[in-house]
């Protein structure tokens, strides 16, 4: 972790830099050059005249690096002969309004909330979009928020980028792809948590991966009646999910009754009611079900048994995040209550949220429980790096425990949603969750820094 220190701004006509009294320096000289982001400015480098442990700013510093004057404390890291004063992170994000109390509509809410974890890191986060950008002199028009409201600064291009666009229509457009690649492309800023898995994609990819397979259900793309026939006779259940879904929406789950010969599919229906239907066949049930649906767009998933709560299955939901280490780390952990009657946890559904404390009243069980979900989180984290293109620093897991205490997959989400942080229980994980996913951009921003070859996309 960076040590942070205080800034005090004061008025000189110079480019001049104060050192904390306690900054311990490798090397003999001070640095001649401070750098913020992608700019960078000669000076003059002084210890603190006072002795004080703070970093000290002229007037003529702070604007020729474009330094927000609100920024109350920064890290410091050095390579060669400049001086990096904390880390400027861009969070990129699209859906931007005219309304200034919330510049991202109901996501307002959430931005401010991440950057609020700000001041105990060291870094600059601010948010943009396309609109933002000044090509011409390497400038951005970003989103503060320093406690008090939003308001907008304008700064340097940033030394790492954390992609929080809010679904994959806004990712396929042709504009932020064009940005994407001409940030890391011709500026060589990383870019981390860059698109959404697609879930068949994601477990094909997973399920060559040794490490991983025993997590992963049974799961294909739909192909025919006689695939789902004989998944049923295996499973006894099946589940039929959007290849891009995201919410619960559009899951269904399919049984068949041996004694009754009949199918049933348990949905929501367009009303957002629960419902169970009864159907003599198979291909009747799809007609009816799937009716003027592109089947290709779904997939096949093998039901599982897993332990439930009144008789309604639980699934949890497991927060991973990448830390200021580059190391994986398992960031928070819930139970997910189905609703009644419901194919889901969803809170949208009649899903709860539970602790693990809730659920397992018997500490023995709670251990087993959560060394259980915790390594098979950390064993699919490191796998999905390995398989997919890009830097991943968070990923949202729905995991499952069988009756047998075995652990299941069914999704991973790289951006995971935040129901699970309403818990009482949960609210110091949703702080540990925000510092991580700035914490990455730490570890990025120094990497490429330190070896740039690497950083290359």
């Amino acid at each position: 972790m960076l040590k942070t220190y205080k800034i005090e701004q004061f008025q000189d006509k110079q480019a001049i830099l104060y050192l904390p009294s306690r900054w311990k320096q490798e090397k003999i000289h001070l640095p001649q050059t401070a750098a913020l982001g992608t700019a960078k400015q000669s000076v003059i480098c002084k210890r603190h005249p006072n002795g004080r442990n703070v970093i000290g700013i002229s007037s003529k510093l702070a604007k020729s690096l474009h330094l927000p004057e609100k920024v109350s404390s920064l890290s410091l890291f050095i390579k060669d002969d400049c001086l990096y004063l904390g880390v400027l992170i861009g969070i990129f994000t699209s859906g931007f309004t005219n309304f200034k109390p919330s510049p991202v509509g109901e996501r307002s809410y959430f931005f401010r909330k991440l950057l609020s974890v700000q001041s105990s890191l060291g870094v600059i986060p601010f948010i943009f979009g396309e609109k933002h950008i000044d090509w011409e002199n390497g400038l951005i028009d970003g989103y503060f928020h320093f406690g008090e409201g939003w308001e907008t600064e304008t700064v340097p291009f940033p030394n790492v980028i954390y992609d929080r666009l809010p679904n994959r229509r806004s990712e396929k457009r042709k504009n932020c792809k064009e940005i994407k690649d001409r940030l890391q492309g011709e500026y060589g800023i990383p870019w981390y948590n860059p698109g959404f898995f697609n879930k068949l994609d994601l477990f094909e990819r997973l399920e060559s991966d040794e490490s991983v397979s025993i997590y992963l259900p049974e799961t294909h793309s739909f192909q025919s009646f006689q695939e789902i026939e004989r998944m049923l006779s295996l499973y006894k259940q099946v589940f039929i999910k959007p290849k891009n879904g995201s919410l619960g929406n559009g899951i269904h789950k399919l049984t068949f009754d041996r004694q009754s010969q009949d199918y049933y599919c348990r949905c929501r229906d367009r009303e957002g009611k629960n419902r169970l239907v009864r159907f003599s066949s198979l291909e009747r049930m799809i007609n009816s079900i799937f009716k003027n649906r592109s089947l290709d767009t779904f997939l096949i998933q093998q039901g599982i048994t897993l332990i439930s709560e009144d008789n309604r299955p639980i699934d949890f939901r497991v927060h991973t995040n990448k830390d200021e280490e580059g190391s994986w780390q398992v960031s928070a952990m819930a139970g997910k209550v189905a609703g009644i009657g419901s194919v889901t946890s969803h809170a949208n559904n009649g899903g709860v949220v539970r602790s693990l404390s809730e659920l397992f009243p018997e500490s023995s069980r709670k251990m087993v429980a959560e060394a259980s979900l915790n390594e098979a989180a950390l064993k699919l984290s490191r796998a999905i790096e390995s398989n997919m293109e890009g830097y991943i620093g968070e990923i949202g897991f729905d995991l499952g425990l069988d009756e047998n205490g075995g652990v299941w997959m069914f999704e991973a989400n790289s951006k995971p949603g935040r129901a699970i942080f309403s818990h009482p229980e949960l609210r110091n994980f949703d702080i540990l969750t925000r510092k991580l996913a700035l914490s990455f951009g730490v570890f990025l921003s120094q990497r490429a820094i330190h070896h740039p070859e690497e950083m290359m996309p």
